[in-house]
């Protein structure tokens, strides 16, 4: 179906984008999956482009759009090209709206030049040993003293932790006995404050190129200045950004979909078996046209999320129909279409080994399924 989203502005983007990972990444991204990381120096890259700055204002050396539509073609482009690239879609669509969000003027001309340029990257640190999606569980501590807080506490499932230079950190400056949802605090760490350790990489089943991590904090003295909003109220905020995450996962869960049916239906083109095109087969025909449908109403969703976002009418509860729904289509579709590959579709030198694997996550990160069903039945008066 016709797609009417997008603009030309937009599809100069996409071209750029195209062309960028073609010449800059197809090359070397086997390398980069072998080594469980993208390099620091694909950011930077990324700089001078203006895509690290898209949302960045103007007088901080970005172009200062708050158009997410500009969002979604990079992560249209990336999937199209069956990549991840780090944790490039965690820094502009989670963690960066919270310092557009929060932070003051001393802190946005202290960082945003960087961020803009890619000289600095970013990371958010909320999930604990133990603690999972109960964020209001947090224990590790932020206790004043003087000008500083000092931090102290341990975090886990970190994506992008491993070139973070600003970490937003979770952590509980006072307690409430009666309200464990007050008292948490957003708190800036920085790379090389001392007691700030990055633990090690945790092996995964997919999204190899996607650093995920432990951090560790033993009294890490943090300046006052770089707390984000205000003391208490972290809770508050983490809330703020759920839709566009939750919007974002679900964009390039379609996307990585549509990835998967178009390597799918080339080589069931190329394929024979019986002395026949594997795509000639009736039962071949039938599942990739299921597909193929059930593709179209997920990106038609996910395009209208996507101007309500923009038009700033994007609810938690529609955000959360959107991630369910795209999501677990992924997950359909590219079980059925390595089931097409046959046995070299659980090779991994084919796209649709790593898109498979690379699928299982999108169902749990940002929210498990469960929990979008929830948020859903709760609308209904459940």
């Amino acid at each position: 179906m016709r797609r009417t989203l997008y603009t030309q502005e937009h599809e100069d983007l996409r071209h750029l984008v195209r062309t960028f990972l073609a010449k800059e990444v197809a090359p070397y991204f086997a390398e980069w999956e072998r080594a469980g990381a993208v390099p620091r120096s694909l950011y930077h890259r990324l700089g001078e482009l203006g895509i690290m700055g898209l949302s960045v204002p103007q007088e901080y050396g970005g172009a200062g759009s708050d158009d997410y539509r500009f969002n979604a073609v990079l992560q249209e482009e990336i999937n199209r090209a069956t990549f991840t690239l780090g944790t490039l879609r965690t820094h502009l669509d989670i963690v960066l709206p919270y310092f557009l969000h929060l932070a003051d003027a001393e802190q946005r001309a202290r960082w945003f030049p960087g961020i803009a340029a890619g000289d600095l990257f970013t990371a958010i640190a909320m999930t604990e040993p133990g603690t999972g999606s109960d964020l209001a569980g947090v224990t590790t501590t932020a206790t004043r003293d003087g000008g500083h807080y000092v931090l102290n506490g341990a975090k886990t499932f970190i994506s992008g932790g491993l070139h973070a230079d600003l970490v937003i950190v979770l952590a509980r400056t006072s307690t409430d006995t009666g309200d464990r949802r007050a008292g948490l605090s957003l708190i800036v760490v920085e790379r090389g404050m001392p007691g700030f350790e990055v633990g090690r990489v945790l092996p995964k089943i997919g999204i190899k190129v996607q650093d995920t991590v432990e951090l560790s904090f033993t009294d890490v003295r943090v300046p006052v200045a770089n707390l984000l909003g205000e003391e208490g109220a972290g809770f508050g905020y983490l809330g703020h950004n759920l839709p566009q995450e939750r919007l974002a996962i679900a964009v390039g869960a379609v996307a990585a979909a549509r990835a998967a049916l178009d390597v799918t239906v080339e080589y069931v083109t190329q394929r024979h078996v019986f002395g026949r095109p594997v795509g000639h087969f009736q039962n071949t025909k039938f599942e990739l046209a299921a597909m193929e449908t059930e593709l179209t109403a997920g990106q038609v969703l996910v395009d209208r999320a996507v101007q309500d976002h923009v038009a700033g009418e994007l609810t938690p509860v529609d955000a959360a129909k959107v991630k369910l729904f795209c999501t677990e289509l992924q997950g359909r579709v590219a079980d059925r279409c390595l089931q097409l590959f046959g046995g070299y579709g659980y090779m991994l030198e084919y796209p649709i080994a790593r898109l498979y694997a690379d699928a299982r996550v999108t169902r749990i990160y940002g929210g498990t399924s469960e929990v979008m069903k929830s948020i859903i039945s709760k609308s209904l008066g459940l």
